[in-house]
């Protein structure tokens, strides 16, 4: 429904079919779109926001995205990157109210009668949420993984950070080598215990959650309230298949916190349909045995072939 008000503000006939907010959706061209100034609702995704910016140049007059609530923008930052890449710029602008105490306003405005240009080739990165499970495996193994295409520090993915501040802090040995980004776990595994915010890359909270158990003292996850809207609400979902491996867990409405344990239980993992909760579980059973994840089809959404690739690690 946030994307759809949006649409409408931007005076696209848009709605949804059973007047619920969800798909089925009908989109009726009027042959033009009108543009103008549009509060748009991101808290919930900021794909809605991206979805907006793109389409905003093809507009007949000025566009200015208003954001409401709270934007996580380092996927809407990777969007304004690759739209200039390409000849269009989105311009953010931060604008003080009149009252002292209200926030300030974010705003992105794209001019009117910008146009895409062509590019013959175009480098696309690995995606680095998928790396994520390597380098994890890399950590609670004490081995090493390397990623080609990935490098420290130029990449447009915040996910990179997983490696690069996540696993540093864990004691991990992180760098760029003329293959790609690679990373060595802390000798025997012996990881330590953090305490980190993972709003800007909450997609690898999974990945650090299942990885925890193994250090030597309890990390705590922060600022990830949203991933309860999601594929599922990853935050119950992560505490509920921990605790049923044997792990000690506390749930917040914005994180967790996941104790470590020698003591793991067999379990057959709930996936919740959640592609991310599969793979990420997945790597328990690199060391611990008697782990079942139940339809590991789903990694299909973003991984068709992750559990070949799983398995190319032990060759």
């Amino acid at each position: 429904s946030d994307l759809l008000d949006a649409l409408a503000d931007l005076g696209v006939s848009a709605r949804s079919e059973f007047g619920t907010g969800c798909p089925p959706l009908i989109v009726e061209s009027a042959g033009e779109l009108p543009g103008g100034t549009v509060r748009v609702g991101a808290e919930a995704s900021s794909q809605f926001l991206t979805a907006l910016l793109m389409i905003s140049p093809f507009a007949k007059s000025d566009v200015t995205l208003e954001i409401r609530g709270k934007l996580r923008p380092h996927y809407v930052d990777i969007t304004r990157r690759m739209m200039a890449e390409w000849g269009v710029t989105a311009r953010l602008s931060s604008t003080a109210q009149l009252s002292e105490t209200a926030s300030p306003t974010l705003s992105y405005l794209v001019a009117s009668g910008q146009r895409y240009l062509a590019q013959t080739d175009y480098q696309i990165e690995p995606d680095a949420s998928s790396a994520s499970y390597f380098f994890a495996a890399a950590a609670i193994s004490g081995g090493s993984v390397t990623v080609p295409g990935l490098n420290c520090h130029d990449s447009l993915q915040g996910d990179v950070k997983f490696a690069t501040e996540v696993l540093t802090q864990m004691g991990c040995s992180v760098s760029d080598t003329e293959s790609g980004l690679r990373v060595t776990g802390a000798p025997g595994g012996k990881l330590k215990g953090i305490e980190v915010d993972m709003s800007a890359i909450s997609d690898t909270s999974l990945t650090l959650a299942a990885i925890a158990p193994f250090a030597d003292s309890p990390t705590t996850v922060t600022g990830i309230a949203h991933a309860r809207l999601q594929e599922c609400d990853r935050i119950s979902a992560i505490c509920a298949e921990l605790t049923r491996l044997g792990v000690r867990v506390e749930e917040f409405q914005d994180g967790f916190k996941i104790y470590p344990t020698s003591n793991f239980k067999p379990a057959r993992i709930h996936t919740y349909g959640d592609h991310r909760v599969a793979m990420s579980f997945a790597l328990i059973g690199l060391r611990v045995p008697g782990v079942t994840i139940e339809d590991p089809a789903c990694t299909g959404k973003t991984f068709p072939d992750f559990w070949e690739r799983l398995e190319l690690l032990r060759k």
